[in-house]
């Protein structure tokens, strides 16, 4: 996001809180209380004694899920907001918990949550800009489809501290676990030989807390902060060890030299040899399909786990993709999402020159179109987007759960930033959302297969 697009970002975001905090729908002070749908999304309750739920550190809740009436899970958790931007400018808050033990508050235990795999960290992620509702699960949904993990889903309705706060996606937060990032655990005794080279999380994000940036600047982009922003993931940055830190630096400069370097095809000796080239594939035809306006420079997850090469992914935040966004060309169907930089050259966050320099090798675009003919003939097919969308709309629409969503949050009609449409209806942005991809499908369809 440009200087300018956050300033304005954030005068109109408080605009719409000092301007609504009065009178939400559901306040009882406002003499109106949106009631829940019956018999239909799981019912997502969480008490605080009304203390409010601050960004850190964690406070205690108790956490109840129904499904028709049916109690599934009760039981304690450590409750946080989260996210950069959003917690602080949209009404609308997304939160992270952590289930705990009964006996022990501190200690976190795994459970399951609505068929879930059993884990301890979750996230309940509140689509407000995004008014489709389902632009994450539509993205996480495919790329499990395939063969890809990412965060699952459910879409429930919220309840806090008794009141409805409409339509949430419950969802796995990113981690090593065995059901979610399956590499191996790197322990901090582990500092030497094979046990060093994983395994790894790392992220491409914004923040203050910076851990690691790339060797130099990248003639593939203009702007002057073209260096890299990693993140520790995993290990955390409290707890990687010196040796640790100067193996994934190493790692990632080594690939960016044999990138950058006159010879960068060669099998043996150029960057095939650092990154599983299958997940970058996958990883450029996801964020393509969507041209997500963040994909590449924001919120990108990679792995590295042991004795094995970098991976990209998971595939992580869509919000603000499949054109919900007026800046840097993302509303558009037919522009390249890994060229961003050369239409937003003053952006703070450009793509990694890595991506421009794949595509300067003929078999890294012979493997992209490889992949993408067979997917576009199954799980990427239209028939198999649409009916996808379709089947999250039903969902959506049933019993009204759409509906009682925007009667708490009445934003239909309204420009939350940074939406390029502007629907009037939830049938509208739903079409939109459907219409859009369809057409971008179709003009991936006639550039990659020109690979």
């Amino acid at each position: 996001m440009r200087l300018s697009q956050f300033l304005r970002f954030l005068f109109l975001s408080l605009l719409l809180v000092a301007c609504s905090k009065d009178a939400l729908p559901g306040d009882n002070e406002g003499g109106v209380v949106y009631e829940y749908p019956p018999n239909t999304l799981p019912l997502v309750a969480i008490y605080t004694q009304n203390v409010a739920i601050p960004d850190e550190p964690k406070i205690r809740a108790t956490l109840k899920i129904t499904e028709r009436g049916e109690p599934l899970f009760e039981g304690p958790v450590g409750i946080e907001t989260r996210g950069q931007s959003s917690q602080y400018f949209y009404p609308k808050k997304q939160y992270g918990f952590e289930t705990r033990s009964t006996e022990d508050f501190e200690l976190d235990v795994d459970v399951s949550l609505l068929g879930l795999p059993e884990e301890e960290d979750w996230i309940l992620q509140a689509p407000y800009g995004d008014k489709s509702l389902m632009r994450n699960v539509l993205t996480y949904s495919l790329s499990e489809d395939m063969g890809r993990y990412a965060s699952r889903t459910r879409f429930v309705n919220l309840n806090l501290n008794d009141q409805n706060d409409g339509v949430y996606v419950l969802m796995e937060r990113l981690k090593r676990d065995v059901n979610r990032i399956d590499i191996n655990e790197l322990r901090e005794v582990e500092n030497e030989g094979s046990a060093l080279t994983g395994g790894y999380i790392l992220k491409i994000d914004k923040g203050t807390d910076i851990n690691m940036t790339t060797a130099f600047a990248s003639k593939y982009t203009s702007s002057e902060q073209s260096v890299i922003h990693f993140l520790y993931e995993t290990p955390d940055a409290e707890t990687i060890t010196t040796a640790q830190k100067d193996y994934i630096q190493t790692y990632i400069s080594d690939f960016e030299d044999a990138l950058q370097s006159e010879n960068f095809t060669d099998e043996i000796d150029g960057y095939k040899a650092y990154i599983d080239v299958a997940s970058f594939v996958d990883f450029f035809i996801l964020t393509e399909l969507g041209n997500n306006v963040d994909g590449y420079r924001l919120s990108t997850w990679l792995t590295k786990d042991r004795d094995e090469k970098l991976k990209m992914g998971p595939v992580w935040d869509f919000n603000l993709a499949y054109g919900n966004a007026n800046y840097c060309a993302a509303e558009r169907y037919d522009v390249w999402a890994y060229r961003l930089s050369e239409r937003c050259p003053g952006d703070f966050y450009p793509v990694p020159f890595w991506w421009m320099r794949l595509m300067e090798d003929p078999s890294f675009k012979v493997a992209v179109r490889e992949r993408y003919t067979a997917l576009r003939s199954g799980v990427l097919s239209d028939g198999a987007i649409a009916s996808k969308i379709e089947s999250y709309r039903e969902l959506l629409d049933s019993s009204n759960n759409a509906g009682y969503n925007f009667n708490r949050w009445p934003i239909l009609g309204e420009w939350v930033w940074p939406n390029f449409f502007v629907g009037q209806t939830y049938k509208e942005e739903v079409d939109y959302l459907k219409d859009w991809v369809l057409n971008r499908a179709s003009w991936l369809d006639e550039q990659i297969g020109s690979f």
